[in-house]
This record gives C-alpha cells, sequence and structure tokens, in this order.
C-alpha cells in the first residue's frame, strides 16, 4: 500500500497547478489529479508534473469529486490540496503520520491576499486524511468517517482571495452554498461560509445579516468560533451595526482573552464608535482603543488560533497606535511605536 498520496480535483487551473504539484512532489509518494472539465491545459500540465490525471463530469458537488479523486487513491494517508495551494513549510510532519487511528490531520493554512488589502487570514483545516475518509457537502465540504484530530506541522500557502482569483470563481460557490442552505437551513457552518464570501466581495450588508445569522446558530465549542466573533464584529461594525457588534464583543470577551484578532477587532469597533458620537469619544470609547491595541501587543502572535491575522499581535496593532497617538498630538509615543511597528515587521 502507498503511504501518502497528494488527491487534487481541479478545472482550468493552468496558472497554477504546477506550483502546486511542485511544492508537494518531493513528500508524498504519488499525485492524483481529477480534472473536472478544464478546457485549458491543467490536465497536460498536472501530467508533465508528473501526476495521474483522471477525468471526471462536474455535477456542481464539491464532495462527489472529492470522493471520486480519493477513490483512485491505495494509500494510507491522503494530502488533499487544491490548485491555489502549496506547501510552503513544515513537510517533515509529513514524516511522522501515526500508522492506523481514525485521526484527520490538521494544517495550517496561510491565506495571501492583494498587496494592500488588510486581512490574511490562517485557518486550521483537515488535509490530511487516513484511508476510508470521506467528504459530505456540495461546497466547503467536510471530511466524515474520523473521530478525532491532531494539529501538524505542515503550512500551506493559498492565494484565493486575491481579487484575480475570485473574480475567476464570481457566483459559484455562493450559489452551491445557497443551495444548501435551502436544504439545511439550520447549518450554522454554512451561514458562516456565505457570510465569508460576502465579506471578501465587499457586500456589508450581506455579509452582517449571514454572519448573525451563524452567530445565532453555532455553538460555543465550534472549532471555528474565534474566526466566526472576529469576523462578525468587523461585518457588524462596516455594516453600521454597531449595538450588534458592541453586543457581541460583550458576550464573548471573556472568551477570547488570549486574541490579539480580537481585541484588534475591538479597537477598531470603539474607534468608529467615537466617529460616530465625537462627544463622547474621550471618555467613552478613545480610552478602550488604546487598552484594546495595547493589549494585542501584550499577548504576541497567536497563529493557533483559527482565522489569526499575521501582525495584529505585533506590527499592525504597533501601527495603528502610533496613528492613534499622532492624531491626539502625543508626538514622542507616535514616533515610539512606529519605530516598533517598523522593528516588528522587519522582524516577522
Amino acid at each position: 500500500m502507498t503511504r501518502l498520496a497528494l488527491v487534487m480535483i481541479a478545472r482550468d487551473e493552468a496558472h497554477a497547478i504546477a506550483r502546486a504539484l511542485a511544492s508537494a512532489r518531493p513528500h508524498v509518494d504519488k499525485m492524483i489529479v481529477l480534472d473536472t472539465g478544464s478546457v485549458d491545459a491543467t490536465p497536460e500540465i498536472a501530467a508533465a508534473a508528473g501526476a495521474d490525471v483522471r477525468p471526471f463530469n462536474w455535477i456542481d458537488d464539491f464532495s462527489a469529486a472529492r470522493n471520486a479523486a480519493l477513490a483512485h487513491s491505495d494509500a494510507a494517508w491522503n494530502l488533499v490540496l487544491d490548485a491555489d495551494e502549496w506547501v510552503e513549510g513544515g513537510a517533515d510532519a509529513l514524516t511522522r503520520l501515526p500508522t492506523g487511528g481514525d485521526q484527520l490531520g490538521l494544517v495550517r493554512l496561510d491565506n495571501r491576499v492583494d498587496e494592500g488589502e488588510p486581512e490574511a487570514a490562517s485557518a486550521w483545516l483537515p488535509r490530511l486524511l487516513p484511508r476510508g475518509v470521506r467528504y459530505e457537502g456540495r461546497v466547503h465540504e467536510q471530511p466524515v468517517g474520523a473521530k478525532r484530530s491532531f494539529r501538524t506541522g505542515l503550512i500551506l500557502g493559498h492565494d484565493g482571495y486575491t481579487a484575480a482569483n475570485l473574480e475567476r470563481k464570481a457566483g459559484r460557490n455562493e450559489a452551491l452554498l445557497m443551495a444548501e442552505l435551502q436544504a439545511a437551513p439550520e447549518d450554522a457552518y454554512l451561514w458562516y461560509q456565505l457570510a465569508r464570501e460576502h465579506q471578501v466581495r465587499g457586500r456589508p450588508p450581506q455579509a452582517a445579516l449571514c454572519f448573525a445569522e451563524a452567530l445565532r446558530l453555532a455553538p460555543g465549542d465550534a472549532p471555528w468560533r474565534h474566526g466566526l466573533v472576529v469576523r462578525a464584529l468587523t461585518a457588524f461594525k462596516t455594516a453600521g451595526r454597531l449595538d450588534e457588534a458592541l453586543d457581541l464583543a460583550g458576550a464573548e470577551i471573556d472568551r477570547w482573552a488570549g486574541s490579539p484578532d480580537f481585541y484588534f477587532a475591538l479597537g477598531d469597533l470603539y474607534l468608529e464608535c467615537a466617529s460616530h458620537a465625537p462627544d463622547r469619544a474621550a471618555t467613552d470609547f478613545l480610552p478602550i482603543v488604546e487598552t484594546a491595541w495595547k493589549r494585542c501587543l501584550e499577548i504576541g502572535e497567536q497563529p493557533a488560533l483559527d482565522g489569526s491575522v499575521p501582525g495584529r499581535g505585533s506590527h499592525m496593532a504597533a501601527h495603528n497606535l502610533a496613528v492613534f497617538y499622532e492624531t491626539l498630538g502625543r508626538k514622542e509615543l507616535a514616533a515610539q511605536h512606529h519605530a516598533m511597528a517598523a522593528r516588528m515587521r522587519g522582524s516577522g
């Protein structure tokens, strides 16, 4: 039996698939690419890179495609990658996978965004699947058939949220999510993913509505709750639903005492409140802004948190404080924090 196989589904990914396969090839025993109907050179590029390429008729169901790809693998473990991802670090973790068992291996996915965009969040996702595990869900599919999970040291890069890649996939995920929600309207994770879809595409009112529904339905111990809460704070603020954002912050603050992302969003929220109520800014809002961003620096970076954004526990918080102090005319503190931000950015 093969020890480790790369398993991928792809369509019209000629611009990216060679990078993905080249990053994984030194670490796996075989590579399987299920092509779901490319009209570009994706199959030829994948074959030239050493992959076993198989055809599949796309039926608007990611799980069906994933499971068809997995059916071609006889490996004890399967590493699942998309074409817009690549192995970026920690590949030695692939040599230490347990023998047998029913555990899913979690990897850290670091998202890349266009230069000038504010957020490049990380997520912990089950991408190392033991033999026999399969997927469920038409979109944002999840593996089933394993009772436990463990975090590996594997790090993947992902650039699917750049403007060009979002444009290529415009409407696809949203349509599938809406179809899934018709069948499962109480599924909090689907509402969360639809909210994220609206958020990355710059639709604040729609994002806020979907985040509110996800929060209503999500269990307190959902593994993705950190990302849900932090993103919802930003969505409510951007949509002008400040009271809702303040209520959420108050309800969740004890849960996220060790999250720089939470306090970073909290500072942004109270700064927005100050701009809407300038008569209360100095007494009620600005002191909390300062305290929140200072708290980010005290906590430091926390990449283990799902949905964490690099920099919120270091240079981004320091930069915000520098601008904050400049606005208040506190030049010495502003200069100190500008220098701190530069130092932290340079060492990151």
